[in-house]
Parts: structure tokens; C-alpha cells; sequence
């Protein structure tokens, strides 16, 4: 761990390329993340994740996948179950706020019981963006609902039946990327609203879960925090609002750096987000002369980074939950009416 870089990075395809296992070697990156690209069989993906470890000499580095369900799952036909996207939990509360929050546990704990029979240990969810009715799309049915109540409840339901499993969950994007006009991927986002609005919705849920073990960063200007710099790179937003005010003392990574929102070279975003408070950066695309650039603007874990690291691998779960697969499964498609079966 003390000889980690603060870096979690990607890799091009279904195996480790020579070139890349020599550089993962070499540069020791924190943890890893999976793509689509990245996943063909159950075989396969457990020879891959394997492999990454075998570079970095850690049997349980983390490897991330974004698997949130609906549009955003990179594991899907013919080897895995489709799971809803988090909107479709929330609209199940018109009938039972409880049952609402036992199917999204249940979904989150069957994806974890996906995950770790194919050696990923930390999941992209759950997204606790509450969506404003103006904003960009890019966030919409991802969200369990319209409400800072509803998506922080659902929120820790599917933490939990996540670290249950046997993964981590990230909660992002904090501190709020509901009220975002348009897409971080392709361009900066800036949202306008007063800091009080921003503290009653949008930071809500970031508080209620601030005991999560991780939190990815939004590239989003709010200008009521800082006006020139997104969140991922804002010194008065990680330490005022993120640590302070949320009270998040998790390990805080970016966003992707390789996203448009982001201004500099590869190695100056790197250098600019570790400068404002991250933990660790994110490059996910798995570019071979753009990871050499990251890396090039990133050094080890600091002190407090490796501190906030080893809390999170305390949090795996050294014995999984019970749970009778079929049983649960079979449960899960009755709450949708088989909507999600396939």
C-alpha cells in the first residue's frame, strides 16, 4: 500500500498487453477499473482481474467497474442478469417506502454476489445526484428519485447490500450533479444556484452517506463555492464543503481525468486534482500515452491518503453475507414483474 501511486487506471482490452503489465509494474497504480471493452466471459474477466493484481503484488487491490444497472452496467448478455437503473427502485415506493428499500438492498447485494465471483471488489454506486428538472440528462433515471430523502435512503440501501457482499461502494458525484446543464464528458459544467439551495437538495445526500468507505468527485463548477475551478480541482470545495461541511472522510478520487470538463494536459489535471484535496485520480480509457502523462503528474499515496486507503480495505467484508442466489433472484424479478429478468 505505501509504495502505491495515487492512481487508479484502465486497460486497453479483454488481456494485459505486455507493454501494459510492464507499466502497471513499473507504476503501481492504486487500483484498477473495468470497462465494456475490458469483458468478454466469466473466464476471462477472472484471468483479467488476476492479472492486474499480479502487477501491482496485492491480492486484494481494488478494481472498480461502474455496474449501476439500467444504462450505465458494463456486465450484461449473455453471461450476466440486467438490473434496473436507480429510478426504477424509487418509483417502487409508491407502494411501499420498505419494500422499496429491501429490492434496492437486494439488487445491490446480487450484483455484489456478480462482482466478486469475477474478482471486482469496488462498484461505482451509488449515484446520490438529485436531478433537477432543467438539468442535463446524463444523470435522469440513474437517480433513485427527485428528492434528497428518497435518494439518500435508497442511497444506503444499495450501500449496503453492496458492502454486505463483499464490495466497496463510491458514492458520487459529489458534492451534487443534479442541477448540471450539460454533460461533464463533454464539456464544464456550471451551476448558478446560492449555496443554501445547494446545502438543503443537492449536498444532502453526500451527508447522510459521508460514513461511505470512498467518494467520486464531479467535475462541476458551483460559483457560489469557487468560480473558476470544478470541484475535482477546487481546493475551497473538497476542504470546505467536502471534508468540512459533508463531512466525508473517506478516500476521495476524481471523476475521469481524460472527461472534457477537465482544462490542462493529462499531467497538470492530475496534478491539479491531487493539489486540491483527492486522494487519488481516475483515468479510465485505458490510452497508453495519455496513463504515461497522468503518471507523470502523480506521486505515492500522501500520509493522509494511505491512512484513508487502508480504512477502506477494512471495510471488505471478510465473510459474505447468506444468500440464496435463486431465491433472492426470483425475488427481485417479482418486485419488477420480470421487467428486469433477462
Amino acid at each position: 500500500m505505501s509504495t502505491s501511486s495515487a492512481a487508479i487506471l484502465g486497460c486497453a482490452g479483454t488481456v494485459l498487453s505486455a507493454e501494459e503489465a510492464a507499466f502497471f509494474r513499473d507504476v503501481k497504480p492504486w487500483g484498477f477499473i473495468l470497462f465494456k471493452r475490458n469483458i468478454d466471459t466469466p473466464d476471462q474477466v477472472r484471468a483479467l482481474t488476476a492479472a492486474l493484481r499480479e502487477t501491482v503484488g496485492r491480492p486484494d487491490a481494488p478494481i472498480l467497474i461502474d455496474q449501476e444497472g439500467g444504462r450505465v452496467a458494463r456486465l450484461g448478455a449473455p453471461h450476466w442478469k440486467k438490473y434496473p437503473p436507480g429510478r426504477a427502485y424509487g418509483e417502487l415506493v409508491a407502494n411501499d417506502p420498505l419494500v422499496a428499500r429491501e429490492i434496492t438492498r437486494l439488487g445491490a447485494r446480487l450484483i455484489a454476489h456478480d462482482l466478486t465471483s469475477l474478482g471486482i471488489n469496488v462498484d461505482c454506486v451509488p449515484v446520490l445526484d438529485v436531478p433537477d428538472p432543467k438539468g442535463h440528462e446524463i444523470i435522469g433515471d440513474r437517480a433513485y428519485g427527485d428528492t434528497p430523502e428518497q435518494v439518500a435512503t435508497l442511497g444506503r440501501a444499495a450501500a449496503e447490500g453492496l458492502l454486505a457482499g463483499g464490495v466497496l461502494p463510491i458514492i458520487k458525484h459529489i458534492p451534487g450533479h443534479g442541477r448540471a446543464l450539460s454533460d461533464s464528458h463533454l464539456e464544464l459544467p456550471v451551476v448558478k444556484a446560492k449555496l443554501p439551495d445547494l446545502e438543503a437538495r443537492d449536498f444532502a445526500p453526500f451527508r447522510v452517506l459521508s460514513d461511505m468507505p470512498m467518494a467520486m468527485t464531479a467535475h462541476v463548477v458551483y460559483t457560489a463555492i469557487d468560480r473558476r475551478h470544478p470541484a475535482t480541482t477546487s481546493k475551497k470545495a473538497i476542504k470546505k464543503v467536502i471534508r468540512e461541511s459533508l463531512g466525508f472522510d473517506g478516500l476521495l478520487m476524481s471523476d475521469d481525468l481524460s472527461m472534457k470538463a477537465l482544462s490542462g494536459d493529462f499531467k497538470q489535471r492530475a496534478k491539479d486534482s491531487l493539489a486540491a484535496g483527492c486522494d487519488v485520480v481516475l483515468h479510465c480509457n485505458g490510452d497508453m500515452d495519455e496513463m504515461k502523462a497522468v503518471m507523470a503528474g502523480v506521486g505515492k499515496l500522501s500520509k493522509e491518503a494511505r491512512r484513508r486507503a487502508q480504512a477502506v480495505m477494512g471495510r471488505l467484508v471478510k465473510v459474505h453475507e447468506p444468500l440464496d442466489v435463486a431465491e433472492a433472484r426470483a425475488r427481485f424479478d417479482a418486485a419488477f414483474d420480470g421487467r428486469f429478468a433477462g
